[in-house]
């Protein structure tokens, strides 16, 4: 018998509120596995009230904290302005990573993180959710199934902001695909009053639009769309990702826990959409935590195709109940563990991340340019 592998221990660097409601739970279920053992703040009463909550030492000094409690690596988890200041501490320091979104606000921050990793010699992952949700992982194994062919064109449909909705849109063509330009179109509009969810208020709003055209190579199309009230605003309900692919599409239709996913083949005489069926299969069958997905092709070469959930409860025993966003993020986290561990990559990396960030950069510098289109570098895609 093969001894399991010592848990890797951990330090959550940043007291943003993510750190205690999200990664301290999410490493707390991933025992023994990962094991959370310090915290790390600016500031003495923000280090000590996050320690307090997650019950482990909190420290402002980061080498004294890698002195007194040995991490193996580090989830920084701080205001996103501060990520590529913050990310580059860490490595630095010697930590694996996991970098929230987005890698840093500029390139020439996650270059210079990127740099110190190689120099270093440590792992990084990026905390990007969205294309790890279930229902976004069945949507991927039906595309590696071969089901739908090849992706011709991919949309981002207001299914999240930024470099979240970038990342969608580029999982559909395969994250292999090399994007090459860029055109936006940035602009703001006044709204109607009406509530703001985020904010708690009532009254005129202003939204801005953003929407960008990426150009592929071998000929692929990626469409962004976004607005800067999608999250809060019932006047932009709408949220959706699309695939045209050469034997299906793909589409999300709905609005908030209504949401379906619209998947079709073609039925066998060629003249009608075929719609696969997902089915979410739980712990129970009056509830409990996700087991796995699977979708009921119609296809007889092959009628199923599933995802499952790596998360998911023992078959005599009781799992974490986890939501999609925090099956996403403890995705996050099990890559760069299983990175730490193999030597080998993240499953999405920096790279991927500083791309999804320059193609956003690229549509505002588009947009400042009248819509001129902007190359793109994308070094290291694919690698």
């Amino acid at each position: 018998m093969t001894s399991a592998p010592r848990p890797l221990r951990v330090a959550i660097v940043g007291t943003s509120a993510r750190s205690d409601h999200l990664y301290g739970p999410l490493l707390r279920g991933l025992e023994p596995d990962l094991h959370l053992v310090s915290v790390w703040g600016r500031r003495e009463a923000s280090a000590a009230r996050l320690g307090q909550s997650l019950g482990v030492p909190h420290f402002t000094d980061l080498a004294e904290l890698i002195r007194q409690t040995a991490p193996d690596l580090a989830v920084v988890s701080v205001a996103g302005a501060a990520n590529g200041e913050v990310g580059l501490m860490a490595v630095e320091h010697g930590l694996h990573v996991l970098l929230e979104t987005p890698i840093a606000p500029t390139l020439a921050e996650a270059d210079a993180i990127i740099t110190a990793a190689q120099r270093r010699g440590v792992k990084i992952e990026v905390a990007e959710q969205f294309h790890r949700r279930p229902m976004e992982q069945i949507k991927l194994r039906l595309l590696e199934s071969g089901l739908f062919g090849r992706v011709h064109s991919s949309f981002n449909d207001f299914a999240g902001h930024g470099y979240h909705g970038v990342s969608v849109m580029r999982s559909y063509l395969g994250f292999g695909a090399r994007p090459l330009s860029v055109s936006g179109s940035v602009h703001a509009y006044p709204l109607a009053a009406h509530w703001s969810l985020l904010e708690g208020t009532r009254g005129p709003r202003e939204e801005t639009q953003e929407h960008g055209l990426v150009e592929f190579e071998g000929g692929q199309v990626g469409l962004f769309h976004w607005t800067s009230v999608g999250y809060d605003s019932a006047l932009r309900w709408w949220r959706s990702g699309r695939f045209l692919a050469e034997r299906g599409m793909g589409l999300s239709i709905g609005v908030g826990p209504d949401v379906q996913e619209r998947l079709s083949l073609l039925t066998p005489d060629g003249e009608a959409p075929q719609f696969i069926t997902l089915e979410r299969r739980l712990e129970r069958n009056d509830g409990g935590a996700l087991r796995e997905i699977v979708a009921h092709t119609g296809d007889p070469a092959q009628p199923t195709v599933t995802w499952v959930n790596p998360f998911r409860p023992a078959r005599k025993g009781h799992g974490p109940q986890w939501h999609d966003d925090e099956i996403g993020v403890a995705g996050c986290l099990t890559s760069l563990a299983g990175a730490v561990r193999s030597g080998g990559d993240p499953s999405y990396g920096p790279w991927q991340a500083r791309l999804d960030q320059e193609i956003v950069l690229a549509m505002q510098e588009s947009a400042q340019r009248g819509g001129e289109p902007v190359a793109l570098e994308a070094p290291g895609i694919g690698g």
